[in-house]
């Protein structure tokens, strides 16, 4: 059995149909882009659909358990910056 690195943080970005249409599919773009050039150990994970569609769009943000709603992208890269 192999082992594989595991990043110290992991962003959780909904793609699903509502999430894209209000931001989801431009937040995941910029945040892969943010996680290759900050050099964090940081990964980002493309989900479908949290069935949150009413707060669209929505992360999360682990270790921590942070739920973003309504997110901007600034609010989202200021957070993975800390």
């Amino acid at each position: 059995m192999s082992k594989f690195p595991i990043p110290d943080k992991v962003l959780y970005v909904c793609t699903g149909s509502k999430c894209a249409k209000r931001g989801g599919k431009d937040m995941f773009k910029t945040a892969k882009k943010f996680a290759k050039y900050q050099g964090q150990d940081m990964e980002v994970i493309r989900i479908e659909c949290t069935d949150r569609c009413d707060w669209a769009p929505v992360c999360s943000i682990s270790p921590g358990n942070i739920w973003l709603k309504e997110y901007s992208e600034k609010d989202v890269l200021k957070l993975l910056e800390s």
